[in-house]
């Protein structure tokens, strides 16, 4: 009898098409789904009877609470090296094993460009208008020459930001907590002395950090209402680092003059959500990793684990994080 696999989230219905299946479909029957499962009452009776679940990225979480009511469940395969929404441990304990795939950083850092562009230049407002018989040429362009971009974050896509913004000839500067001047000056890029110093003299903040304990809540009411009242905050990283609430009334109150997001602190956003209708809002649905190459990446290595775990063998298993202290 073969064993079930549920594809969870392919909204675009390509699971089957990026990769060849074909190495593991005698031994398992795949299942795609195309719209997302939500809350984990319906997950749990979606995939109870599977023994192989994949999920794109953190679409849909897998909590400690969920592992108990999915006994079937022997192989748990995520796009990506980290899920943030997986507890690890609750795998582990209920035996799950849990791999990962690779994954690319371009994607991200080139539609952060796209926001970043589409803001200062109010390609959507400017492009309804000429669509829908609006006003002719109403808004005025923020020039990316000579200005200053403030990078929350300078590792594989903030670097690569980074040297976009210097080839528009853009002044670069960026902040982490564990940035050094010479790692910065290594990409030419500045380190700022502080996060406030980034947020206060920045043009445009782009934010590109993990989100941790150390990251989580960042950017708070305090910290917005620093930046300038002309400046813009971009976040391709994760909702959770911006106060959500903070956000919104920077936006309604003018703190800054727009914003761009491409992640919420719940996925997909609900109809009525402030997010969905706040004007100097550029909002994306999580697009950051949604292109071809990528998923060709993703479900090549999705194969790959099914079939290392077929064999007894399942490459890129993800493990609880040792205890420190």
């Amino acid at each position: 009898m073969k064993l079930r696999c549920a594809v969870l989230d392919d909204y675009q219905d390509v699971a089957l098409s990026a990769a060849d299946w074909s190495g593991v479909l005698d031994a398992v029957d795949v299942v795609p789904v195309h719209e997302h499962i939500a809350g984990e009452d319906a997950v749990a009776e979606a995939v109870g009877d599977c023994e192989i679940v994949v999920i794109m990225r953190e679409r849909t979480p897998f909590p400690a609470s969920l592992f108990p009511r999915l006994p079937r469940l022997k192989l748990l395969v995520t796009t990506g090296m980290r899920n943030a929404s997986v507890d690890l441990e609750a795998a582990a304990r209920h035996g799950v094993t849990v791999c990962g795939t690779g994954s690319g950083s371009q994607s991200t850092a080139e539609l952060t460009w796209a926001l970043i562009l589409g803001l200062a230049r109010h390609v959507v407002p400017e492009s309804t208008a000429l669509r829908d018989g609006g006003p002719w040429q109403r808004t005025i362009g923020t020039d990316l020459h000579g200005s200053r971009l403030g990078l929350l974050g300078l590792g594989r896509i903030g670097t690569q930001v980074a040297r976009v913004g210097r080839a528009f000839g853009m002044e670069v500067a960026a902040w982490s907590e564990n940035l050094t001047a010479e790692r910065a000056a290594a990409e030419g890029v500045r380190a700022a002395g502080s996060k406030e110093e980034l947020l206060e003299t920045s043009d445009i903040v782009s934010v590109h950090l993990v989100l941790g304990d150390r990251t989580r809540g960042l950017l708070g009411a305090p910290e917005l209402s620093r930046m300038r009242p002309t400046a813009l905050l971009v976040n391709t990283s994760r909702a959770a680092i911006v106060d959500q609430s903070a956000l919104a009334r920077a936006l309604r109150d003018g703190w800054i003059a727009g914003a761009a997001a491409d992640v919420f602190e719940r996925e997909p956003l609900p109809p009525g959500d402030p997010f969905r209708t706040l004007p100097n809002l550029l909002a994306t649905p999580h697009l950051g990793y949604v292109t071809r190459g990528n998923y060709e990446l993703f479900y090549r290595d999705v194969v790959e684990d099914i079939r290392g775990y077929l064999a007894g063998d399942p490459p890129r298993r993800l493990t609880p994080p040792e205890p420190t202290g």
